[in-house]
Parts: structure tokens; C-alpha cells; sequence
């Protein structure tokens, strides 16, 4: 009987432990939803580090939930995205779009119109470290349910 309780005891605590291993651990906070026109689907924005006349870098962290994704824009300074968790899209104008995963970064140059946002089926967790000095970015149109879709131009 003793041997039983032993084993019971050991899957409990294997259990109790892989439960704990399997939890997310979270980077950034999430943040609040962005509720401007500039984002087609539901994102969330926690500003990490708001530009200022010392230091013209705004960073912020961007969730978006699945099929969620910016507008087409640009930025006059440039921006770099570091992608920290789920699986996104990258995709400056007349160019193929980029699958992003955790870990990869992307350099948006100064003035090239791009968009990003997540996949259709998966989140997506970006930090979004923008160069202000040279104004804020410029919003153009929607991204359309092809141009997301296409794997092409």
C-alpha cells in the first residue's frame, strides 16, 4: 500500500510541476485596445517608452490577436520590430510578405510603406521601437482581406 501512496504521490507532484512549467510567461504587459482607425481587428498597445524632445524613440508593446493587423504606413524616422511571441506578418509594399516568429527582427527603413500584424490563425507580440524625430508615422489605406491572405505582392 505504501508503494501506491509513493507513486501517488510522485505523479501528482510531476503533474502539479509540468503545469506549472506549461505556464506563459508574459514579457510586457498587454496593455489597453487601440481604438483608432489604424488597425483592421482587435490589438492592444502598452507604451513602454514615450518619445520625447531628449530622446525621439517612442517603444511600445503591440499584441494583436489573430487576423489583426496595422494599416499600410510609414515612418519617417524608421522602425525596428522585435518579435517576441506567436506568429506575424511583415510586409513592405511591392514585396513579398515575411512570416515572423519569436526572436526575429525586422529594420523598417525611413519612408518604405509596410504593414504588420498576426497571422490568420495565431496572436502575434511585437515591441515597436519608432524613430520620431523626423515626424510621426504617416497612415495610408487599409490593408485588403487579399493583400493579407496573398503570399505574393
Amino acid at each position: 500500500m505504501k508503494l501506491k501512496n509513493i507513486a501517488g504521490i510522485l505523479f501528482m507532484g510531476v503533474f502539479a510541476f509540468s503545469c506549472k512549467a506549461q505556464k506563459k510567461e508574459i514579457l510586457f504587459p498587454k496593455g489597453e485596445k487601440i481604438t483608432n482607425a489604424n488597425f483592421t481587428g482587435t490589438a492592444y498597445l502598452q507604451i513602454l517608452i514615450a518619445a520625447d524632445s531628449l530622446n525621439p524613440t517612442s517603444v511600445g508593446n503591440v499584441t494583436f490577436e489573430p487576423g489583426a493587423r496595422t494599416k499600410w504606413h510609414l515612418h519617417p524616422g524608421g522602425q525596428i520590430l522585435l518579435a517576441t511571441d506567436g506568429i506575424g506578418y511583415y510586409q513592405e509594399k511591392g514585396q513579398p510578405k515575411k512570416i515572423l516568429y519569436k526572436g526575429d527582427v525586422i529594420k523598417c527603413p525611413p519612408n518604405i510603406q509596410h504593414w504588420h500584424g498576426a497571422s490568420v490563425d495565431n496572436y502575434f507580440v511585437q515591441v515597436a521601437i519608432t524613430n520620431t524625430q523626423n515626424g510621426p508615422p504617416v497612415w495610408l489605406e487599409a490593408v485588403t482581406d487579399e493583400e493579407y491572405t496573398s503570399s505574393k505582392k
